[in-house]
């Protein structure tokens, strides 16, 4: 067995060196060949979201980085090992920024798969995957939601066999390694992992006091031009309306600059209430974002003035459930930071319906978004959390899946005549590793 390990941890993280050690040593003891990848020393840059990799070279990424020999080494794997400290009950930046990259070894069009639309294969096997966590100390909250999103990654990925383990770094060696050879041993046995459930995330019970300031953080490298601006913009236009000073900070403009990162602290710790709006990326938050998420836990917790805290996710599935995950996540940021968690609203089919049109001009087709918004901006406005029925009145389907499939064959085929690559979408670039 050819096993790849993508170690997504910190240069001196102990419980990673303990982790890649063990694990080649027990691999080799089992007759396996394994390669590790120190993603950190790695030249990968951040996926744009330009879905180029789809329909302008198909099935590799334009950009012609170290992520490209990673896709090829991946798909040569019969398992692939991701390595990730936990973050906020997701991927470290590090591990996350290849995992954006494996849209790539998917096509753009549309099937059925576990009773929900997803990408369809692009090659004809994948390997097996082992997702591996660890935290500082033992929390539940972000274990369940690691072991969710590895699940989600699972389906995303076509593993056959998928398992996660989690450990702690106040855990004696012999009790991780004894956790690193059973979900070896799990994996050996061809037993995936039982769908994990979320846990239940509740919202702030602090007594509702009504924001003066508020910040809107977008999330996508698309900037102004996107989905996740259209909605957020809209959402605070509401909240202007009610008479609340507002800001827009576009975090693709800060993450390489000092001096803008240093104003999106001054800016945090100025704001009653912090909304973050982005697109899903593979099942959770884009790379850049999650770094931004930890340097202002770093820099602004433990402010004197509370922050409540809210996030808009879109994704490009017509199930708004496909956002769980990239919701959970948020939530646990929040807990981090020491912010108010005041709930998510989760949009699917936000790319198709959207397309980055202001909201206003979407006419009746926008018509349940703006009226999702309205009624989430009305409750934050008063310092409360979002209810229910405004998330479930974004959350709710717009198109049937099989028109919704159909839809997106024909979208993928017109931009690819832009480009003369029509008859190769559906080529298998790394098909000699495979």
């Amino acid at each position: 067995m050819k096993t790849l390990i993508l170690d997504g941890s910190p240069a001196g993280d102990r419980v990673g060196m303990l982790s890649v050690a063990d694990l080649q040593a027990h691999l080799a003891e089992r007759g396996s060949t394994s390669e590790v990848v120190a993603l950190r020393d790695k030249k990968i840059g951040n996926c744009m979201g330009d879905f180029y990799c789809w329909f302008k070279s198909p099935g590799k990424c334009h950009v012609a980085d170290d992520n490209q020999e990673i896709s090829g080494k991946y798909l040569e794997s019969d398992l692939v090992i991701f390595l990730s400290p936990i973050t906020f009950g997701g991927y470290s930046p590090t591990l996350k920024r290849m995992v954006d990259h494996m849209i790539q070894n998917t096509l753009p069009f549309f099937a059925t798969h576990s009773g929900e639309i997803h990408h369809m294969q692009r090659y004809e096997r994948y390997p097996d995957v082992l997702t591996i966590g660890w935290q500082r100390e033992p929390d539940k909250e972000a274990a369940s939601v690691f072991r969710h999103l590895a699940w989600r990654n699972s389906i995303n990925f076509y593993a056959k066999v998928h398992a996660c383990g989690i450990l702690s770094g106040n855990q004696a060696d012999r009790v991780m390694e004894a956790e690193l050879h059973r979900v070896l041993d799990q994996i050996d046995r061809h037993e995936s992992d039982a769908v994990p459930a979320l846990p239940e995330i509740r919202c702030s019970s602090a007594t509702p006091v009504s924001p003066r300031r508020a910040l809107l953080l977008v999330g996508s490298p698309r900037l102004e031009k996107s989905t996740s601006s259209s909605l957020g913009s809209y959402l605070f236009e509401q909240l202007q309306q009610q008479g609340l000073e507002t800001e827009t900070i576009y975090l693709y403009k800060v993450i390489n600059s000092a001096e803008r990162m240093e104003a999106l602290r001054e800016a945090i710790a100025m704001a009653d209430l912090a909304v973050l709006a982005f697109p899903l990326y593979v099942d959770t938050l884009p790379a850049p974002v999650i770094s931004v998420l930890e340097d202002v836990v770093a820099h602004c917790k433990g402010k004197t003035k509370p922050t409540r805290f809210s996030a808009i996710v879109n994704c490009g599935f017509p199930e708004a459930s496909q956002n769980e995950s990239a919701v959970a996540l948020c939530a646990g940021f929040a807990r981090d930071a020491g912010f108010e968690w005041m709930g998510g609203l989760s949009l699917g089919a936000g790319e198709g319906m959207v397309q980055a049109r202001p909201l206003g001009e979407m006419g009746g087709q926008g018509a349940s978004l703006r009226r999702a918004l309205e009624i989430a901006a009305g409750e934050l406005g008063e310092g409360k959390a979002i209810s229910e029925s405004a998330q479930e009145l974004l959350a709710k389907p717009v198109m049937p899946q099989w028109l919704y499939k159909l839809g997106g064959t024909i979208s993928w085929k017109m931009r690819a005549r832009k480009f003369g690559t029509q008859k190769l979408l559906k080529a298998r670039p790394y098909e000699k590793a495979v």
